[in-house]
């Protein structure tokens, strides 16, 4: 699902390879809202409730949904209709 995501860098971060443990994964933030970024912090788990079809936007500490609507990007798909 879509979120929108304030990022304030303007540019790259630089990882060196020496700088990682070698003998463990290492995660890569993929949703946006780690506080660690580049590196995931398990902040991802909070989308869990997000639907398809919609897009999310998060208050400014990433742990709040302050706003929903439908995904009219193209391929979004269908909103979902009904509920649970």
């Amino acid at each position: 699902m879509p979120r929108i995501v304030k990022l304030h860098p303007t540019g790259p971060i630089k990882i060196e390879p020496g700088s990682l443990p070698a003998d463990k994964p290492t995660w890569i933030c993929a949703c946006g809202l780690s506080k660690k970024m580049p590196f995931c912090d398990g902040s991802h788990k909070i989308t869990r409730q997000e639907q398809p079809g919609m897009v999310y936007v998060y208050s400014q500490d990433g742990q709040t949904v302050v706003e929903t609507r439908p995904d009219d990007s193209p391929g979004a798909g269908p909103a979902p209709t009904g509920g649970a």
